[in-house]
């Protein structure tokens, strides 16, 4: 962890995650022939925590493990990666949160999670981690873990005068008191059709209708639209749409979580939300193009 800088703190899942490389994803009861697999640890949490310390914060983590060599490989990891893990709990009898991801010959997924441990996470985590809240510039919660969970953590941190941010991935519907906590949403494309109600986000002009469509819910949204680029909004009348950067495409995984966890990084130190948004945007384009930077 990198002391005396802005404190970014991610309340959320961790997952051990099985990365399957395959000419295709099955469609319903097919099956197909991988030809390669690999070990990653990951889980929204996780991902975003690591990518704030790459982006040069401080950047601590609020989770829970099972007490099993997933769990194990998982606090290794932030170890590693130079997040605070201090507060990641190991839970005695229950399995770590992991997934199996499926990757298609043009680097697209599809993935399915289990969530384990991290559906123990509740006020007590939030309590222990109290003084760390204290320090927080910027929280950043997602949806891979209990509802409840994310509003203690939440009430903590606003209570200090930090900043929440949700990543609200995977859609699901949210409760009123989590979305009156929350500064700025960010949600891709899929999930930006289900909150914002839009038919179809599948261009930078359609992503920028979704932030705008967001904003009478949050006081800010961001929507990413992959390969089409990013659309920011909000309450005071700022509104734009970055295009996204040119790159050979090798993997998409593990993109969006990149650009989550670098933005939350640019706020916490201060930089303006357009500058924040932009390095973000540089920072998820590196890592689909150079995936071996997420292992």
């Amino acid at each position: 962890m990198t002391t005396g800088l802005p404190l970014v703190t991610v309340f959320g899942s961790l997952h051990y995650d099985m990365m399957v490389e395959a000419p295709d994803r099955p469609r319903k009861g097919e099956t197909v022939t991988g030809h390669a697999w690999h070990p990653k640890c990951g889980g929204k949490g996780g991902n975003q925590a690591v990518s704030a310390a790459r982006a040069g914060v401080s950047s601590a983590m609020i989770g829970a493990v099972g007490d099993d060599d997933f769990g194990r490989a998982l606090l290794d990891n932030l170890g590693r990666s130079g997040v605070d893990s201090r507060f990641v709990r190991v839970e005695p009898g229950a399995g770590s949160g992991m997934s199996v991801a499926i990757f298609d010959a043009s680097g697209d997924y599809g993935a399915v999670i289990v969530s384990g441990s991290n559906l123990t996470l509740g006020d007590e985590d939030v309590a222990a981690a109290s003084d760390m809240i204290a320090q927080t510039s910027v929280l950043l919660l997602q949806n891979e873990v209990p509802d409840a969970a994310n509003i203690a953590a939440a009430r903590a941190v606003k209570r200090r005068g930090g900043r929440v941010v949700l990543n609200a991935a995977p859609a699901r519907k949210l409760s009123g008191e989590l979305i009156a906590l929350v500064d700025i949403v960010i949600v891709n494309a899929i999930e930006a059709e289900f909150l914002a109600g839009v038919t179809v986000v599948d261009t930078l002009d359609g992503a920028a209708e979704a932030a705008r469509a967001l904003i009478d819910i949050y006081p800010a949204a961001i929507v990413t639209a992959g390969g089409e680029g990013v659309a920011y909004c909000d309450r005071n009348g700022q509104a734009f749409a970055l295009p996204a950067i040119p790159v050979k495409v090798v993997s998409t995984h593990g993109a969006g979580d990149e650009f989550v966890g670098a933005f939350a990084a640019g706020l916490a130190r201060g930089d303006r939300v357009e500058a924040a948004i932009a390095a973000a945007n540089t920072a998820a384009a590196l890592l689909v193009a150079m995936p071996e930077l997420e292992r």
